[in-house]
């Protein structure tokens, strides 16, 4: 009976030296994100033909 619970005590003992650990820890090198985006865009603009007429003729096209 001595013997089962001492062999319980070095079972347990050898077990709780192999627990894992986890570590969090914030890196040395700060982290870069790259983001590579073309953005294009197009602006159609309707115009009334006597409005256009008019700009045309001031010249502020």
């Amino acid at each position: 009976m001595i013997r089962n619970v001492i062999s319980v005590m070095v079972v347990s003992s050898v077990l709780m030296g192999c627990s894992p650990t986890v570590r969090v820890q914030a890196p040395n090198e700060p982290i870069n994100i790259n983001l590579n985006v073309k953005i294009d865009h197009e602006i159609n603009i309707k115009v009334d033909k006597a409005l256009d007429n008019v700009i045309n003729k001031s010249g502020l096209y």
